[in-house]
């Protein structure tokens, strides 16, 4: 390969890279998300670490040489390969025991602490281990999650969008998608079912609306994204595939933290009514009315009006 530089990323989805979570059910939207490194290895000869159930959202990616699925042959093969770079974005213990394994000039992310069994961080990670295990520091936290997936490579990030593999072919025909399903992960961010009835009377026939199609493969789901000029969002995958996509975005948060969230061709709305508890960085509430209820139907719509009539 001559002078190319050979850079192995990890990032599987099983950790969210500023969550202190670990989950083996695979974050989609982390893992889009973190494309956005691309950009920095564009002329690199890039191997990415995924598991199997996020391989449709690289494939095809032009920065991205090698797919890899975790498991134990692709671990005993890059066991095997030396690497100039590894960044590792997972926080498991394992993985990261797995990636300080692996031969490296340099190495980013997240290290294994062998007195411990826990993962650490490598210099110019410590701020985003620290987010991770203090929600008061990701509370105060007033830069974007790509500002910090830059500083744990020692660079700067300068706007730049992810850069999704797969390459849809649908011309938009949809005024607006209504992407409404959240999963079962984290249901509170739902905004709720009766609203989008709601806001589908309001509109009326002014727009062209699509409910949310594709929920059984990721490429229908893209495919379904790409025909909408403007996606009405939780904080879900679909945002970040539209955001990857340069869709126009009205996004709805409430317990998770929309600082975080970089939207560069839209909007950001947030309950109107003030709560103690927000962002609860929650997955169950308590309160007699949620959160998500005072984002009111009208206030998404005049948003709508705003960016179509850009």
């Amino acid at each position: 390969m001559g002078n190319v530089q050979r850079v192995l990323i990890i990032k599987l989805g099983y950790s969210e890279t500023l969550v202190g979570e670990i989950s083996r059910k695979t974050s989609l939207g982390d893992v889009l998300r973190s494309t956005v490194l691309l950009n920095r290895f564009k002329d690199a000869h890039v191997t990415w670490l995924v598991d199997e159930k996020a391989i449709s959202l690289l494939k095809g990616n032009p920065y991205i040489h090698r797919i890899m699925p975790y498991d134990l042959t692709t671990v005993l093969q890059l066991r095997a390969e030396r690497f100039d770079t590894v960044v590792n974005l997972e926080k498991v213990a394992g993985i990261c025991a797995f990636a300080d394994s692996l031969t490296a000039w340099r190495r980013y992310g997240f290290r294994f602490d062998p007195d411990t069994g826990s993962a650490l961080a490598y210099d110019g990670s410590e701020h985003v281990l620290e987010l991770c295990l203090s929600q008061k520091d990701k509370l105060a936290n007033k830069k974007y999650w790509e500002d910090f997936l830059f500083e744990m490579i020692g660079s700067k990030w300068q706007g730049e969008i992810p850069t999704i593999g797969y390459r849809p072919s649908s011309e938009e025909i949809y005024d607006i998608g209504f992407n409404h399903n959240v999963g079962e992960k984290w249901p509170i961010k739902a905004w709720p079912p009766e609203y989008w009835k709601e806001l589908e009377t309001l509109i009326g026939t002014r727009y062209t609306i699509s409910w949310q199609q594709g929920l059984k493969s990721i490429e229908e789901y893209i495919e379904w994204i790409s025909s909408c000029r403007l996606l009405v969002t939780n904080d879900s995958l679909g945002l970040h595939i539209a955001h990857a996509l340069d869709k126009k975005i009205v996004a709805l948060f409430g317990p998770t933290l929309s600082s975080e969230v970089y939207v560069k061709n839209g909007v950001k709305l947030l309950p109107s009514k003030e709560y103690d508890c927000l962002p609860c960085l929650s997955t169950t509430c308590v309160k007699e009315t949620p959160c998500m209820y005072e984002i009111k139907p009208q206030r998404v719509l005049t948003e709508i009006d705003k960016l179509l009539q850009e």
